[in-house]
């Protein structure tokens, strides 16, 4: 199968993401760890902040 151009930018954009399950040494317990991998250029996060509201600290 082939990809569009398009589509192929948006498969490049998309985050990775990671899955991995695991037995305790003990064996009581089955754990589950997913990692997301979401790589943005500085500038979009400096734009995110300059956007965000002040953080309001209680006291």
């Amino acid at each position: 199968m082939e990809f569009s151009e398009k589509r192929l930018e948006q498969i490049k954009n998309m985050p990775i993401v990671e899955s991995k399950v695991l037995k305790s040494k003990d064996g009581k317990f089955v754990m589950h760890k997913t990692v997301i991998t979401d790589i943005k250029p500085v500038k979009y996060y400096e734009a995110v902040l300059e956007k965000a509201p002040e953080e309001v600290t209680e006291e």
